[in-house]
């Protein structure tokens, strides 16, 4: 392992802007030789009559020139009608308002006004989420195709290089075991072994996830020639083993029993040993960890270490005990140092941006959470259906999978499964610009992550200072500047061109645009890492030496490389919210890329979710605080992106649903307090209904109803999610998303940052044993308090009928009704806090009485909401009884 943290760069030695001309000369001349030899054998084909052979071959490439995918448009009659009743649905809001607006009601004027305004930003809430969903499409992928086109027989493969990025911090938290088998499951992907390399980043410069990693590397030297010799799905041994299934089904070599049997033995030693190195790091040694060499671990500080690298696998590695070459599987630990702003997994994932860039410099990248393995080993082929098509691939910045989890409950009890979202939200999104990025299982065009527009962008004109008669070359240099900003039209200013645009300039004006200086300022002081950048097909130079190549990667690891660089500003993923994905998927389409969402048959990835009430509510927290984040941020949609005219509008609302959701708790929390409150006063928020009102507000349940089940329709989505998803919205809201807000505005107002706290993967050992968990937060205590107001306000209300006769049950109804609406939402949330036992914990208990009471005694004694009476109103009353 070398754990040099600096090294000196060829910068030192290579200085001017005569450096840089002469490779991005090289470089276009490679481009026109290869036009040229095109234009030539096309020559030749038109000239001389093609022989039989010659036949058979344009045959063959007529049949790979098909497309490699396809939209699959959603049937008209579904769409129409969908279309027509969220019409009709806005609409009927529109008269609702009207309604609401002009009868207010007197004698609980405050507490109408209140439920007004939340329901005026209900309404703006459901726009930004349903318009989105206006042109939903689904979408087939054809990988025959792509074989037929790229894997031709006795010829290499064609097919694009993939460098996968797995990341992880803490091993106690995110088991080895669980790493391990994501690993595997990348190693043995059905894809040419050339073209694939797996890059785990240790951000916590752990022994116990290198030595882990060292096992999985010999471990995948029998998993993975066992994967492909018997076509085995999922590939990822744990959970291959685990599954409850014929494993015989459409096996037919004879000795696949025997060698299945073995293997699962191999498995379950390479389970003890991952087991016992767990065990062995659970406490550290006071003299810290010591390799097997007896030289001192270097992350045994993991704040402030050297960057680590080691190559385990691939060409100059291990082969499989078949003799075959495997993936290159890399380990990387970016430099720590104090007083460096490390910018937690975004950082990583940069850092290994770089680190690949260096070492094999695929065209495309891979992403996934530790967690997530590779279930279908024919999902790169998936992606690259889109990302090497040459239609529809020129633009497209990612291709995004759906996330799928295991172990969780059947009854999804807290919507983990996401269902609504990633079969619904995202299918309306594929329809405009794309899908947003979701933080796991999607593949970049790496040019998109280098912060290049797409090719298809109109080239910048050429400058008019190009002319004689211009007086100075400083006066020249100035219009040419102007023009290139203008042309980014301001917020898409970062130091960076789109190669294509070289054309449009004379040799002096490319040097200026292509200086060093201007590539030092956006990537850094690495003449490689800069170097593989101009590679729009990816790879490395045949010259590069192995030893020079491993320093590179350490350089450009340090802590210090991204300073005054447009790193985690305009390129690789961006800095500035614990949620990184959204900022990063954002700053690409405002580019003017467009991103694919796609959906196997057979799920892509899978994962594990937190299915315990406390781990699932922080989950929450973590994605809402992210979005409150950039809602302050100068990435904000309401205004960043315009100059550009890049992103379409609808997308755009998309975007601002995402980062305004989080503020929805507020009105959400008064909403669901409302039904108490009037079951307390004996007052309502909607006067006395009229014919006409009635309609209306009948009207409105009808259209809501409505588009719900035509979006069912159309989707595929079971109307079971489509509740869970309504149930943890309230859930969400009145808890997560409320201290999200919170802790935003203390983030901005006050200073205080919120530190990431990393979801443990582990779970307990009997099915859905974690569910019943229960971890005491603070997040539990709003929801609680809300169930009890609402059932304390039910007994008063029906108390205060009985004693008052059958004119009172009328009123009654509607005040029950909602109430029951919001327990009803929070049932699940109930049946959390029960736990295995179904007691709820005395803390909890406690609190909540407490606030609950203490409202309840403020609320006597203020009384803010219900109009007051006259003393002498009372008295003149009592007067005119007749006893």
């Amino acid at each position: 392992m070398s754990s040099i943290s600096t090294v000196d760069s060829e910068m030192n030695s290579e200085s001017g802007s005569s450096i840089w001309k002469n490779r991005v000369e090289s470089w276009r001349d490679k481009k026109d030789k290869k036009k040229q030899v095109v234009k030539e054998s096309k020559a030749v084909k038109e000239a001389d009559h093609a022989p039989p052979e010659q036949l058979m071959e344009e045959n063959l490439s007529a049949e790979a020139a098909h497309p490699l995918s396809r939209i699959v448009p959603i049937p008209r009659t579904k769409l129409t009608s969908y279309r027509i009743v969220i019409i009709l649905r806005l609409i009927i809001l529109a008269l609702f308002f009207h309604y609401r607006i002009t009868n207010p009601v007197d004698s609980a004027f405050g507490l109408w006004l209140t439920s007004v305004i939340c329901e005026i930003w209900f309404a703006f809430s459901w726009v930004l989420d349903q318009f989105p969903k206006w042109c939903p499409i689904n979408r087939e992928t054809f990988i025959d195709q792509l074989s037929l086109r790229y894997e031709r027989e006795g010829e290499p493969s064609q097919l694009a290089g993939v460098d996968f990025f797995v990341s992880t911090v803490d091993p106690l938290k995110e088991p080895p075991l669980i790493t391990s088998n994501t690993v595997l499951s990348i190693l043995a992907v059905d894809y040419p072994v050339d073209k694939v390399s797996c890059y785990v980043s240790d951000d916590g410069a752990a022994m116990l996830t290198f030595e882990s990693l060292a096992e999985t590397a010999e471990f995948a030297r029998k998993w993975v020639p066992f994967c492909k010799k018997f076509d085995i799905e999922p590939r990822a041994p744990e959970f291959y083993f685990s599954q409850k299934i014929d494993y015989l089904k459409d096996k037919v070599q004879p000795s696949f029993v025997k060698e299945r049997r073995a293997m699962k033995r191999d498995y379950e030693e390479f389970k003890v040993k991952i087991n016992g190195l767990v065990a062995k790091g659970q406490k550290t040694p006071e003299e810290g960890w010591t390799m097997a060499d007896g030289t001192p671990w270097p992350g045994n500080n993991p704040r402030d270490h050297p960057g680590m690298i080691q190559v385990f696998l691939g060409s100059t590695g291990a082969h499989d005990i078949e003799g075959n070459e495997l993936p290159r599987l890399v380990y990387v630990s970016r430099e720590k140092r104090p007083g460096f702003q490390h910018h937690k997994k975004a950082g990583a994932e940069n850092a290994l941006v770089r680190v690949s860039a260096v070492l094999t410099n695929a065209p495309y990248i891979l992403n996934l959470d530790c967690d997530h393995y590779v279930n279908n080993s024919k999902a790169v082929r998936e992606a690259m259906c889109f990302l090497m098509d040459p239609v529809v691939g020129r633009d497209v910045c990612y291709v995004q999978f759906p996330q799928r989890f295991d172990g969780i409950d059947k009854s999804d009890r807290y919507a983990n499964r996401n269902v609504v979202f990633f079969d619904v939200n995202m299918k309306g999104l594929d329809g405009i610009q794309g899908p947003v990025y979701v933080g796991t299982g999607c593949v970049f065009n790496r040019q998109a992550m280098y912060g290049y527009g797409p090719p298809s962008l109109p080239s910048l004109p050429k400058s008019s200072s190009s002319c004689c008669c211009l007086p100075s070359k400083k006066k020249q240099e100035k219009d040419i500047s102007e023009v290139y900003r203008d042309a980014k039209r301001e917020d898409l200013d970062a130091a960076i061109f789109n190669l294509k645009e070289l054309n449009n300039y004379d040799e002096y004006e490319r040097s200026m645009l292509i200086s060093q200086t201007s590539f030092e300022k956006t990537f850094g002081l690495s003449s490689v890492f800069i170097e593989s950048t101009l590679m729009e097909n990816g790879g490395v130079p045949d010259s590069a030496n192995s030893s020079t190549l491993i320093q590179e990667a350490i350089h450009v690891i340090s802590c210090g490389y991204e300073e005054k660089t447009a790193w985690g500003k305009e390129i690789g993923w961006i800095y500035g919210s614990i949620t990184e994905d959204i900022l990063t998927g954002f700053k690409m389409h405002c580019r003017g890329w467009r991103s694919i969402y796609c959906m196997p048959l057979r799920p892509a990835f899978k994962g594990s979710a937190p299915i315990n009430l406390s781990d699932r509510l922080h989950q929450v927290l973590r994605w809402a605080l992210g979005s409150v984040e950039i809602f302050f941020s100068r990435h904000c949609p309401l205004w960043y992106g315009f100059g550009g005219g890049r992103l379409k509008w609808l997308q755009r609302f998309a975007y601002i649903n995402t980062i305004v959701y989080p503020f929805t708790s507020l009105p959400l929390v008064a909403y669901c307090t409302l039904p108490a409150i009037c079951l307390l006063t004996g007052k309502f928020i909607i006067p006395t209904l009229s014919n006409l009102a009635s309609i209306l507000f009948l009207g409105l349940f009808m259209s809501i109803i409505l588009v719900s089940i035509l979006e069912l329709r159309w989707s595929g989505v079971g109307i079971e999610d489509l509740w869970r998803n309504e149930q943890f919205w309230i859930i969400g809201g009145v808890s997560a998303h409320l201290f999200a807000v919170f802790q935003g505005l203390l983030k901005m107002l006050a200073g205080f940052d919120t530190n990431f706290t990393v979801t443990a993967k582990a779970a307990d050992d009997t099915e859905f044993g974690d569910l019943y968990v229960f971890k005491w937060t603070t997040l539990l205590i709003p929801p609680t308090t809300l169930i009890i107001i609402n059932i304390v306000g039910v007994v008063a209300g029906f108390s205060d009928a009985l004693n008052s006769g059958y004119d009172s049950w009328g009123p009654l109804f509607g005040k029950v009704f909602f109430a029951f609406w919001v327990i009803l939402h929070l049932y699940p949330f109930l049946k959390g806090l029960m736990g295995r036992q179904n007691r709820t914990p005395t803390i909890v208990v406690l609190w909540s009485v407490l606030l609950a009471s203490v409202f309840s005694l403020v609320w006597v004694k203020i009384d803010p909401f219900v109009s007051k009476v006259d003393s002498k109103t009372i008295a003149q009353s009592c007067i005119s009884i007749d006893c």
